[in-house]
This record gives structure tokens, C-alpha cells and sequence, in this order.
């Protein structure tokens, strides 16, 4: 493809970047979605309240909305806390990778939220029986037991969380972050080739999807090995 050439390598590097940003706002998702779920399981009226908050605001808030609230609001009070040092200070820019990172992780954070909820729902109480007959704490218990036995249960749903990360990644071109997007919009201004490039983009993120799709599903089968020798 000849409107490609001298373009290769910038999506090869742009493409590092959006797995790099996956990783990091997956690692982020799942330590919000846990801490969120377990904020709504307890009995604390506080962290029920922040949790169903946190959910609320997030799921119903467009994502590029949330995207550049929290990508310029970061860059604002960074700035003004800068300047409480040095007033000369005039601007203080917040890394878009990180800002991204923390922006979708939060997005896709609140729904494993109650997808996490759900799952520590479905595990069979005479577990958690026997961890407290055991003698173990609650903390133990959450994540020696609890834990463990609720992945099994979240995963297909944790799983299109997962592909919804992935291509929630496309958004953060906009705050300048050289992606995958980002390259195709530096490549369509040099070869106005839109239409060609807005393709690879999209085929890039169909492999992305694929893998994460096949990676699931091997996870459900290995999660779910019990069962098949039960049969």
C-alpha cells in the first residue's frame, strides 16, 4: 500500500503505545472495579455512598467528556498548586498517557464495579463459611476466598469491559497522545487519504480485539476446567 510508505513504523511505535496504555488502565480498572465493588458490598454508609457516586457519575458522563475534564482539570490544579511555590509559574502539563490512563481506567473502572459486585454476589456462602470457621479475618477471607472464587463468575462480563478499554484507547488522540489514531491523522494531512488510513486504524484495533477476545476465552475454559471434570 503505497500511501503507507514512510508511515510503517510510526503505527508500529503508535501501536506500542495503545498496548502499553491498555496494560496500565487494565491494571488501574481492575484495582478501581475491586475497591468499588467493595465499597458497595460493606455495610459503611460513607464508602456505599462514594462507590454508588463513583458508578453513577462515571457511567453516565460520555467518556471523551471525561476524558478532557479530567485531562485539563489535572493540568489547572497542578498548575495552581505549582504556583503556590512559584508564581511564575505559568502552566503545568499533565502527561497525556497517564492522563488517559487514569481517565478510561475510571470509566471502565465504574462498570467492573458492579460487575465485580455481582460476582462476589454469586459465591456460595458455605466458602466464606468455612474461611470464618477456619479462623480466617475478613481480609484474608476477601482475598484468599472471595477473590478467587468470583473471577470465575465475572470474567465474560470483565471481558467486554476489556474490549471496551481497548478501544476507549482511540480517544485519548485528542489530548495529543501519538497512537495509533493520532499517526493517522498526522499521515492524512500529508496523503488526504483518509478513508485508507482510518482502515488500518481500524484493523489494528479488529487484532487488538481478537486477541483479547481469544485470551478471554481460553481464561473461561481454564477457570471453568472443574467443571469438565465433574462431568
Amino acid at each position: 500500500m503505497e500511501v503507507l510508505t514512510g508511515w510503517w513504523d510510526d503505527f508500529f511505535w503508535g501501536s506500542l503505545v495503545v498496548v502499553k496504555l491498555f496494560f496500565v488502565a487494565l491494571i488501574l480498572t481492575v484495582l478501581f472495579g475491586l475497591i468499588g465493588s467493595a465499597a458497595k458490598l460493606s455495610k459503611n454508609r460513607v464508602a456505599n455512598a462514594i462507590a454508588n457516586g463513583y458508578t453513577i457519575v462515571f457511567r453516565g458522563t460520555p467518556e471523551i467528556l471525561v476524558l478532557l475534564l479530567f485531562y485539563f482539570g489535572s493540568a489547572i490544579a497542578l498548575t495552581a498548586l505549582a504556583q503556590v511555590f512559584d508564581p511564575d509559574v505559568k502552566f503545568v502539563d499533565f502527561p497525556p498517557f497517564w492522563a488517559g490512563s487514569l481517565a478510561i481506567a475510571l470509566i471502565i473502572g465504574s462498570y467492573a464495579t458492579e460487575t465485580f459486585r455481582g460476582a462476589f454476589l454469586g459465591v456460595d456462602s458455605g466458602q466464606i463459611e468455612a474461611a470464618r470457621a477456619l479462623g480466617l479475618s475478613n481480609l484474608q477471607t476477601f482475598i484468599y476466598v472471595r477473590i478467587p472464587a468470583m473471577w470465575r463468575l465475572a470474567l465474560p462480563p470483565f471481558g467486554n469491559h476489556m474490549l471496551s478499554l481497548i478501544k476507549d484507547t482511540a480517544l485519548v488522540a485528542i489530548i495529543g497522545l501519538e497512537e495509533t489514531l493520532f499517526v493517522a491523522e498526522q499521515a492524512i494531512g500529508y496523503t488526504a487519504k483518509p478513508f485508507t488510513l482510518y482502515l488500518v486504524v481500524g484493523a489494528i484495533y479488529l487484532g487488538f480485539s481478537t486477541i483479547i477476545t481469544l485470551t478471554v476465552m481460553l481464561c473461561e475454559k481454564y477457570a471453568n476446567r472443574h467443571l469438565e471434570i465433574a462431568k
